[in-house]
């Protein structure tokens, strides 16, 4: 049977005569104008969500009704939706009240998650998810991924608790790359962006840059030396190429002692250094000895050692002891510190990572000590991320097995 199609004009008459007369039935007036009850009650609807009427009326009729809906009755269902309003507003200010002191400052979505879930016997979820905007898909979701979440914060509390032992046993001055480097050594499959995440959620920090202090004394009468580095601070291989500085170690009551260095630009190992209460170039040919030594038979024969134009560096006794050695020396330029970067850098590591924040020592003995141990540990242990996280004397083990193979 062909589908019958309707006017506009009639489906507005029918409508209008349906809402003439509060007695009126869809039965009524279906059978009346040949239309099925169904079909007028649809055209009903859609004037009424048209014009925002609402639709007691409706719902007060019955197809068995003849007799006018009495006001009292249309009242009663009014007060009846007015009392569920007020029902429904007030659950929604209890729960909005709840929720402003759940949160705390915190309203995240897995914040808001935990709301639906710590009072979902409370409230329909519903009206939480509603108040909260937040999908009810997402939520039970969020609720069947629980156990997953769970075994993730176990794992990263497990190792959270490796990264406190490496970081403690790094002096509390390793960061992320570092102590990932020792996770993998140690068999950890663990990537890098993870560990930083569970470092910074336990507030387990590595110690950061602070502004250095120069110690330099430019000599304005040196004799000039020309700079065979030119800021390229690598080397091709070990025992070829040396940077040193003379830094200052704050012991209180503005008392200072000086550390002299001589740093491998190959294996950044510490070859040689130095340690006292002046700065005269006793303090900086014992360093040179003492990288000498530890180079062994060969020394420094041949190797470059880079400067700046220190008093102690350009001195007539430091002169006289490279050409003893067979060193060769290069000096930067007056009063550019980038042109030492590399020892520039390199003492302020130590200090960052020795003195950790703190102003000074309590004294020249504990001072001694902090930096004798800090550079043993920097040589043996301390992964260095040019060297692909291993440290130094690792480096040039490894360079002198591959010569040798080779």
């Amino acid at each position: 049977m062909a589908k019958k199609a309707y006017s506009a004009e009639f489906k507005a008459d029918a409508v209008a005569l349906y809402l003439s007369d509060p007695s009126h039935t869809f039965d009524g007036i279906g059978n009346d104008l040949g239309v099925s009850r169904e079909t007028l009650r649809n055209w009903v609807r859609a004037e009424r969500k048209r014009t925002g009427v609402s639709a007691i009326a409706d719902r007060t009729r019955t197809s068995g009704s003849v007799g006018a809906v009495s006001s009292e009755s249309v009242l009663e269902e009014e007060n009846k939706q007015l009392k569920a309003q007020i029902r429904k507003l007030e659950t929604e200010r209890e729960i909005l009240r709840r929720a402003a002191k759940y949160f705390g400052g915190r309203d995240q979505l897995v914040s808001r998650f935990q709301f639906v879930d710590d009072h979902r016997d409370t409230f329909p979820v519903k009206w939480l998810c509603q108040i909260l905007e937040v999908s009810r898909s997402g939520f039970y979701r969020w609720r069947t991924s629980a156990p997953a979440r769970a075994e993730r914060a176990r794992a990263d509390q497990e190792l959270a608790e490796q990264i406190r032992v490496i970081h403690a046993d790094s002096d509390d001055t390793y960061g992320s790359p570092r102590v990932t480097a020792e996770l993998r050594d140690a068999g950890f499959e663990v990537n890098h962006k993870r560990v930083e995440r569970v470092m910074r959620e336990n507030g387990i920090v590595g110690v950061h840059l602070r502004k250095t202090v120069r110690t330099t004394i430019p000599e304005p009468s040196a004799t000039p030396v020309p700079d065979l580095i030119r800021r390229d601070f690598t080397a091709s291989a070990p025992n070829t190429k040396y940077v040193g500085d003379i830094t200052y170690l704050p012991v209180g009551d503005g008392q200072f002692l000086y550390l002299a260095t001589v740093l491998d630009l190959n294996s950044k190992r510490l070859a040689g250094w130095s340690i006292a209460d002046h700065m005269r170039t006793e303090l900086v040919t014992d360093a040179l000895r003492a990288a000498a030594a530890a180079r062994g038979a060969t020394g420094l024969d041949g190797a470059i050692f880079h400067s700046d134009n220190g008093a102690q560096y350009v001195s007539k006794d430091f002169a006289d002891l490279c050409r003893e050695l067979g060193v060769i020396r290069s000096r930067g330029a007056v009063g550019t510190s980038a042109d030492n970067a590399a020892a520039e850098s390199w003492n302020a590591t130590l200090k960052r990572e020795t003195l950790q924040g703190r102003k000074h020592w309590n004294g020249a003995g504990e001072a001694r000590a902090a930096v004798f141990r800090w550079i043993t540990r920097y040589n043996t242990r301390r992964r260095h991320s040019t060297l692909g996280q291993i440290c130094p004397i690792d480096f040039e083990q490894r360079s002198a097995m591959l010569a040798t193979a080779a």
